[in-house]
């Protein structure tokens, strides 16, 4: 199999293209490239883009990997001022601006992440010294891209944030999905919250937020049994895991990463507790015939056997129970694809 390519961040792009701000300013000529070495220790050394008023740019190349700011062009200015003095940042066009407490970086500052501003810094101090700095980071289109990440949960606004800790993006890497997970829990535990909504995506975050209005929900993805983890290893105290059964009835049958490509199972634990109910041989072989669990929850009604979510709500937070020792409480909610309530566990109120 070809390896893969790797790239570079947004973080060492912005400290290559400040680099060469802080050269032309000091030499008079912007320069064709530059080189810094990242933190992973890898030399980047970028073609640089010319801008009116000394600003610089570089085109983001991100590898093999399917980054979304891949060929985007991430543009810095350097404005020196008097005497000695720290580096400051600014969120130019496209950079957004963090609005909620609990990141990295407080609210009101440019969504630079630490260790790009470090980069950043340690570029303008290999040619300025100690001199104070203003740093503006710019990516064009930035703000219409970010609707596509996890900036608008974030509470990050109008625009991109500059990342990596490396200064290397690892292809098809999942470490970056997980890291974004993580940071959005982190942020609302440092917010004072250790009872949290736990979904997988955009509808069931609908349907959980309007059954169970003004408690803060945290989207998972596919990354039940990460999280879980996660949430233990934060000192959060209740979890209400709730979704649709396309992806819940596989924690009810202990699977802990529920991408396709990992594993199944939604059949065969929602005709076990059928099954275990007695049903007729009919509905069981009808149900794990079918393609979808849509198909599933009309058969099931049908036939009258509508407690079967319940059971598998009940199996569902035995199974993350176990993963979490016992040592934070997990409820259950299963909804459908309407935000109706289809099975819970008892303590589990509507």
């Amino acid at each position: 199999m070809k390896a893969l390519r790797e790239g570079f961040t947004t973080g060492s792009c912005a400290a290559a293209a400040a680099l060469a701000c802080c050269l032309w300013q000091r030499d008079g000529v912007c320069p064709e490239r530059v080189e810094i070495v990242v933190p992973a220790g890898k030399t980047y050394a970028p073609e640089i883009v010319p801008h009116e008023g000394g600003r610089c740019g570089v085109l983001k190349d991100s590898g093999d990997d399917p980054d979304i700011t891949n060929g985007m062009e991430i543009i810095a200015s350097v404005s020196l001022e008097e005497g000695d003095g720290p580096v400051s940042f600014r969120a130019g066009e496209g950079v957004g601006v963090v609005t909620q407490p609990g990141l990295k970086i407080p609210p009101g500052e440019a969504a630079i992440n630490p260790v790009p501003r470090q980069m950043i810094e340690a570029a303008v101090r290999s040619v300025f010294g100690g001199r104070a700095a203003r740093v503006t980071i710019a990516i064009p289109g930035g703000a219409e891209v970010a609707r596509k990440t996890f900036n608008p949960r974030l509470g990050i606004e109008g625009g991109l944030s500059v990342l990596g800790t490396s200064g290397v993006v690892r292809p098809m890497s999942e470490e970056a999905l997980r890291d974004s997970l993580v940071e959005e829990l982190k942020m609302r535990v440092a917010q004072g919250h250790d009872d949290l909504i736990y979904t997988f995506g955009n509808q069931g975050e609908e349907a959980m937020g309007a059954l169970f209005p003004g408690r803060p929900i945290v989207q998972v993805s596919n990354e039940i049994g990460f999280m879980l983890d996660a949430a233990l290893e934060l000192g959060v105290k209740h979890i209400l895991l709730g979704g649709h059964p396309g992806k819940l009835a596989k924690v009810s049958a202990g699977v802990m990463q529920t991408h396709s490509r990992m594993a199944d199972g939604r059949r065969e634990a929602i005709v076990t507790q059928l099954a275990l109910m007695a049903a007729p041989l009919s509905l069981i072989e009808a149900v794990y015939a079918g393609n979808t669990t849509d198909a599933a929850i009309a058969l099931i009604h049908e036939a009258g056997f509508d407690d079967v979510w319940n059971r598998l709500a009940e199996a569902a937070r035995r199974y993350c129970s176990l993963r979490v020792r016992g040592e934070m409480t997990i409820d259950i909610a299963f909804v459908d694809g309407k935000g109706r309530l289809l099975g819970r566990c008892d303590e589990v109120k509507a």
